[in-house]
């Protein structure tokens, strides 16, 4: 592992210290800069333009309009991006972590634009709406990241192996062409396997940088495999303008309703919940654990995203769980990676011809990668539930209890829908990260803490941290 030995600013002590460089703190070289930001683009550009899409066509928008707000959505998910990775003052977890739209807020979206007698005025109440939450969020940061210490190996582990149960149904929603309700077509699971095998033989023959990029090689592998087969469609690239800049409030000044505000509100607890989760995940992966003052200031970058992200026709932000499973394959940890990334998603929301120049990726050939890319998120999470002493006590219940409820609505969708739940409490049950992560830590709290064993007895790795640990 290179070393580089600077001088170092100790953002916690107000000195300056020597130290070698961490690998998270690692500016590449330029040519390794740009292509492992292009991969980490390619893995996250669908799930970033999905809730757009999705909302476009149930509010029933022009494609220009809707294209509009593709390109919002990239230009806002680099900016929250560049936020998180680089950061400033209490702002940004500096950790290679993707920022982008939450799919989480599409059906709490919808459900405001139901309330409207014309859906297609939705817009402004769901901006405005999101602006009040996102600030909310900022304000509570301080607070919520002390729930970290509450994320023992016990409970950590088992949410990290739901955010990866949670991405896989994605990946296999690819390589049925988007629908999940229709079977996988011969050509998609073609497609899917031939990618899959490709991206498997790389990471095997390839050493050195070539290895790191073998996802990226994969795809563009996979997309010259389906030219012939017709299965790409160039359309969307032929007709894209080459500058479109996202100007404010495109389709009129926010308004703010109260149930809206409440509904986004609780959107924005659940996707802070999910993004502690990921950064949980990621300090994991990249030998930097996140602590109190990190998640502190990756929220306020989440919450900052999503309060400003409207003023340019964006939606709520959180951090993105499949780029952990691309950090853990290739080993490339520097934040810059990421940023480079950002900085690529905002040059793409400005250009709509180079955005859709990604979009012509066939989604088949994005689930065969993401079959590696998500699984591996869940192979980490049980590799630290390992370490978590299952063996010990009643761990092995509270693991066992938390990932059935978990992946509830990663096998059914619509479980909760005959049961007369609230849509709020809907929003946190339908997340199943939220859902799974939150019956950890109450599991864990009533059999590892409430009176039931002495702390000489508690098995390790379930004892969340008794002693205050400052925040930020």
């Amino acid at each position: 592992m290179l070393r580089r030995h600077v001088v170092a600013l100790d953002e916690a002590e107000g000195t300056r210290t020597e130290g070698a460089v961490h690998p998270v703190d690692e500016v590449l070289r330029p040519g390794r800069l740009l292509a492992g930001g292009l991969q980490h683009v390619a893995a996250s550009y669908a799930g970033v333009v999905a809730p757009p899409l999705v909302l476009g066509a149930y509010l029933g928008l022009p494609p220009l309009q809707t294209t509009f707000l593709v390109g919002a959505a990239l230009f806002t998910a680099g900016i929250a991006t560049l936020l998180q990775t680089i950061g400033f003052w209490k702002v940004g977890a500096r950790m290679p972590f993707v920022n982008g739209v939450s799919f989480a807020g599409v059906a709490p979206m919808i459900a405001v634009a139901d309330t409207q007698a014309d859906k297609r005025d939705a817009l402004p109440v769901i901006f405005g709406a999101v602006m009040v939450a996102g600030a909310l969020g900022f304000v509570l940061a301080p607070w919520f990241c002390k729930l970290v210490r509450f994320f023992p190996p016990l409970v950590s582990g088992t949410v990290i192996t739901l955010i990866g149960l949670t991405l896989l149904p994605v990946a296999f929603g690819w390589i049925q062409g988007g629908d999940p309700g229709r079977p996988a077509s011969v050509t998609g699971l073609g497609l899917a396997a031939a990618t899959l095998v490709i991206v498997l033989v790389l990471r095997r023959v390839l050493r050195g940088f070539l290895r790191q990029i073998a996802i990226l090689l994969g795809l563009a592998a996979g997309t010259l495999i389906a030219v012939p087969a017709g299965a790409v469609d160039f359309g969307p690239a032929a007709h894209a303008r080459l500058v479109g800049f996202p100007s404010p409030f495109h389709f009129g000044p926010p308004q703010f309703t109260l149930s809206a505000i409440v509904s986004m509100c609780v959107l924005m607890l659940v996707c802070m919940t999910e993004s502690t989760a990921d950064m949980l995940a990621l300090g994991q992966v990249v030998g930097r654990p996140a602590d109190e003052r990190t998640i502190a200031r990756g929220l306020r970058a989440d919450t900052l995203g999503t309060a400003v992200s409207p003023v340019f026709n964006g939606f709520a932000n959180s951090a993105f769980a499949q780029n952990i499973g691309l950090v853990a394959i290739t080993r490339v940890r520097s934040r810059f990676v990421v940023a480079a990334c950002g900085a690529m998603f905002v040059l793409l929301g400005l250009s709509p011809a180079f955005a859709s120049l990604i979009a012509v990726v066939p989604r088949p050939v994005l689930g065969g990668a993401g079959i590696v890319l998500f699984g591996t998120v869940a192979a980490s999470g049980i590799q630290v539930l390992l370490g978590a002493g299952l063996d010990k006590g009643d761990n092995l219940l509270v693991a066992a209890a938390s990932l059935g409820i978990g992946t509830i609505p990663v096998v059914s969708r619509t479980f909760y829908d005959g049961a007369g739940v609230p849509e709020t409490l809907r929003t946190l049950l339908d997340s199943g990260v939220s859902a799974g992560c939150l019956t950890a830590v109450v599991l864990n709290l009533a059999f590892n803490h409430l009176g039931r064993r002495r702390r000489d007895e508690a098995s390790p790795g379930t004892s969340p941290d008794p002693s205050p640990v400052r925040g930020d």
